[in-house]
């Protein structure tokens, strides 16, 4: 086929740092409070906006508590983790690297004696019947590698014994949470509002807080504290850190909410992700050497657009070679500057994976197919027997 003429005008896909909100430039940091302390009254005024404007724009109910944390969501995770698991059973989701990683260090790294680990492989989710929510939960609403998530809350009971330990770093601003039904939720700057990396938001429903002033099951070094000698710290949800943030991220981050808030908040987001969601799918039903990660319609997500190459030589192909040619694919876009980041992350199948998040134009990934088209038949002739 020939070589397409239109270019996505911004051909950011990745899943990680993402996409940038519609006209960013470095202008957005002139006002950045750089070369002052975040513990000054104007520094500290600028953590404690990020934490009301993530607040209002998610209608994370009033008696939560949201703190901006180290490193990423990585670290939002863990520091839960090793702050109260092991103080009861739990269950763990694991259905994608990151679960896995979850489950992981849970069973090996925390040794937790009482640890139920639900797997299912990429493109599929755990069996949520099969969850004893009177344990402590782990889960990930949305799998960023697979590009599978939980289709809704109606697995969840409002009521249960346990804590619900939910990493929604590729779901919040895209997706609805439930947060009558989660005690804890994780996310980062970098996912979907588009944000620099490295800082992590953690949010704690008041049973989860009185779990974190009661819960002493290991010492834990001062980047994972939460709580002091007279229990929460307080100051950590009010704009206070555990470390030195970067106040150039910060403005960043507080330029993502705003623009967020400007285009229609929350609805608006959503909208904005399922539209690009909805031109992947139309592509994907004509189109017969593609097909989605996720084997059920209704757990399709629409940040992490995770698909696999279904055509017959390629599934022919060993795992290396199939590695090769996606990696060849991708190039062949990339070098095109028709798309960047486009492989499956490298512990996924081999395939695709298009971030589709609210900061991404469906248009730009409109213009992104048919370039795909034409990459995927430059590759059959490279790769093909």
């Amino acid at each position: 086929m020939s070589k397409p003429t239109v270019r996505p005008s911004r051909p950011f896909f990745s899943s990680g740092p993402c996409a940038k909100r519609p006209g960013w430039s470095l202008s957005a940091l002139d006002q950045a409070l750089v070369g002052r302390s975040h513990r000054a009254p104007e520094g500290r005024a600028r953590l404690k906006e990020v934490i009301t404007r993530s607040k209002n724009i998610l209608g994370i109910p009033a008696d939560w508590r949201l703190a901006v944390v180290p490193a990423s969501d990585t670290g939002a995770v863990e520091m839960i983790l090793w702050a109260i698991a092991g103080e009861r059973g739990m269950d763990v989701l694991s259905f994608e690297s990151f679960s896995g990683t979850w489950a992981q260090d849970l069973r090996d790294v925390l040794k937790i004696e009482d640890l139920r680990v639900l797997d299912a492989p990429y493109g599929e989710l755990p069996d949520l019947a099969a969850v004893d929510w009177s344990r402590d939960v782990v889960l990930t609403w949305n799998g960023t590698t697979s590009g599978v998530r939980i289709p809704n809350a109606e697995a969840i009971p409002v009521e249960h014994d346990g804590l619900i330990i939910c990493d929604a770093t590729s779901a919040a601003f895209a997706m609805d949470l439930p947060w009558d039904r989660l005690d804890v939720v994780t996310w980062s700057w970098q996912k979907a509002l588009g944000g620099e990396a490295a800082h992590g938001m953690v949010a704690i429903s008041p049973r989860a807080a009185a779990r974190l002033t009661e819960a002493s099951p290991r010492p834990l070094p001062k980047i994972f504290r939460l709580t002091g000698k007279k229990g929460l710290l307080e100051a950590v949800f009010e704009g206070d850190t555990i470390n030195t943030p970067s106040m150039l991220c910060v403005e960043d981050a507080l330029d993502g909410l705003r623009w967020a808030e400007s285009a229609g908040g929350l609805p608006a987001l959503k909208a904005r992700s399922q539209a690009s969601l909805a031109v992947v799918a139309e592509w994907v039903e004509k189109t017969d050497w593609v097909s989605f990660l996720a084997s059920d319609p209704a757990t399709r997500s629409c940040t992490s657009i995770c698909l696999k190459i279904v055509a017959p030589w390629f599934e022919a192909l060993a795992p290396e070679a199939r590695a090769k040619a996606v990696k060849h694919l991708t190039g062949l876009v990339a070098q095109e500057g028709a798309g960047y980041d486009l492989a499956s992350y490298r512990d996924a199948p081999a395939g695709l994976r298009i971030w589709g998040g609210a900061t991404v134009d469906a248009a730009d990934i409109q213009a992104l197919l048919p370039w795909l088209d034409w990459a995927y038949e430059c590759t059959r002739e490279e790769f093909a027997a």
